[in-house]
């Protein structure tokens, strides 16, 4: 049996979070922008999920259903006045590439830099954030190494210069709070236990986006298409969890990342030791190949970065942003866990890569 430890590239499902799908796959099939009965009843269905994953959030904003955190970062990258743009070296591909398509057609673009421990030095984000500066970018809880950006503090000096702040918030959302400053927030439904296919872009209430996608006007206007209850049900059901749960669930994350670190006691931890996520671990080994790892622990599943990444060949855009070196970078692997593993499964998956890696470590 396989040892999942992948959970920043998804989580596994949980029950709480089918169950409430089933009813609206099977049975409930009405379109919810319908004016019948029917199509009414699938309409609460969704704004009973709606309210259920803004509790999440701040108060003072609205929630807009996207397919995935993807399309939320494009619709709040895009859609944003025009003028300039600052994000992180470190961010997803989703936010950087879509920055640099921005930069394509003429926006002004700042990449900031981080330092070894991959947290955005605010000095320098201070002098990059000025008066023309339309939107600022960043992540709250990295997906490759787990550090925690100064997300409050990004968002004040954006505002000092009159720009929006947007948060990717994705492997936070239900873990990490949330400053109350953002003005939008990017969350994906997979990520906390819910069903793939569906996200979110909040927004407060007074931030206006232009559309990017257009149709029937569905979300306010602002993103076009027919939603799917189901997904939307999952989605609530699953953030309703990561709130009622949000004790235990965190407990248990520190319990397995003590564990974690004696288990790889030989190994270096990429990233802040103290400002980051403890369901994320991020490490290197001299003389490990991380792909050939990969391969020897096939009852393992781990990750050598970002899973959108993962078939691309090229060292970690963000582990190289922290200063290793290619060799460095492809003998990093990336570990994580939450809800649902075991003390058990976690012992035996590193004694597993231990054994493994042992093969051509010093």
């Amino acid at each position: 049996m396989t040892v999942y430890l992948d959970y920043q590239a998804t989580t596994p499902l949980a029950p709480e979070a089918f169950d409430a799908m089933v009813p609206l796959l099977r049975d409930q099939f009405a379109n919810p922008h319908s004016a019948h009965r029917l199509g009414r009843a699938a309409a609460a269905q969704v704004e009973h999920a709606r309210a259920e994953i803004l509790k999440l959030l701040p108060d003072g904003g609205r929630l807009i259903f996207t397919s995935g955190a993807t399309e939320a970062l494009n619709m709040a990258i895009q859609g944003a006045s025009p003028g300039g743009i600052v994000t992180i070296a470190t961010e997803h591909a989703a936010v950087l590439d879509t920055v640099q398509a921005m930069g394509r057609a003429g926006r002004d673009i700042t990449i900031l830099p981080v330092g070894p421990d991959g947290i955005v030095d605010l000095e320098e984000a201070a002098r990059a954030i000025r008066p023309g500066t339309a939107l600022v970018a960043a992540m709250l809880v990295n997906n490759e190494i787990g550090v925690i950006q100064p997300v409050a503090e990004l968002a004040d000096l954006s505002h000092k210069a009159g720009a929006l702040f947007l948060c990717d918030a994705v492997q936070g959302y239900g873990r990490v709070p949330i400053p109350p400053r953002c003005d939008m927030i990017a969350i994906s439904a997979h990520k906390v236990h819910g069903p793939k296919g569906i996200g979110a872009l909040w927004l407060r209430d007074d931030v206006a986006l232009t559309p990017v996608i257009h149709g029937g006007g569905q979300e306010g206007g602002l993103r076009s298409g027919t939603l799917s209850p189901a997904l939307c049900a999952g989605f609530g059901a699953a953030a309703r969890l990561m709130r009622e749960r949000a004790d235990g669930d965190r407990a248990h994350a520190e319990t397995l990342w003590n564990a974690a670190r004696r288990l790889f006691s030989q190994w270096t931890l990429n990233g802040s030791e103290s400002l980051r996520y403890h369901g994320n671990l991020n490490l290197r080994r001299t003389g490990v190949d991380g792909a050939r790892l990969l391969s020897e622990c096939r009852d393992v599943a781990f990750s050598l970065g970002s899973a959108c990444a993962s078939g691309s060949g090229r060292p970690s855009h963000v582990l190289r942003a922290l200063g290793l070196s290619d060799a460095e970078a492809r003998g990093s692997v990336r570990i994580g866990f939450g809800r649902y593993t075991t003390l058990a499964e976690l012992e035996d998956a590193a004694e597993a890569m231990n054994r493994a890696a042992q093969i051509w470590a010093p």
